[in-house]
């Protein structure tokens, strides 16, 4: 994944996730998600057109390069493996949320990929999960 701020992912993210939802994303939808000013968002875009991971197409509104659609698929994916694990572990949505918020960009692939992998061993292995979120581990 090419080196990015997490401004920038959060950015591609947003894109990424309202050309999925509604088909196009316009600078306004960004803003009114993000919860900033259209101006903000139109500065951030320029900087995304210059380093190749956007474009503006008349009537179409923002498109993500192939560069863009791989930092934001990576983005997505990461969000929602942290997602599903603290979902797992019976973690409070809002509390999860603002947890994910909060690490989501400091992880590197290798450690979201470890994530996934317990995630997924997590879910086959439902006995092990009731005793995490019973507060048990079980002794050798």
């Amino acid at each position: 994944m090419p080196k990015t701020s997490e401004s920038a992912e959060d950015y591609l993210e947003r894109i990424y996730e309202l050309i999925e939802d509604k088909g196009y994303a316009r600078m306004i939808d960004i803003a009114r998600t993000l919860r900033i000013r259209q101006a903000s968002v139109t500065r951030m875009v320029q900087k995304l057109g210059e380093t190749g991971f956007v474009r503006y197409e008349k009537y179409r509104g923002l498109v993500l390069t192939s560069k863009g659609k791989g930092v934001a698929r990576a983005v997505r994916r990461r969000h929602q493996v942290l997602e599903e694990f603290f979902t797992l572990l019976g973690v409070d949505g809002g509390v999860a949320q603002r947890d994910l918020e909060g690490i989501e960009h400091h992880l590197s692939p290798a450690s979201v990929e470890r994530i996934e992998e317990l995630v997924r061993f997590l879910r086959e292995n439902p006995r092990v999960l009731r005793k995490i979120s019973a507060g048990r581990i079980e002794k050798r």
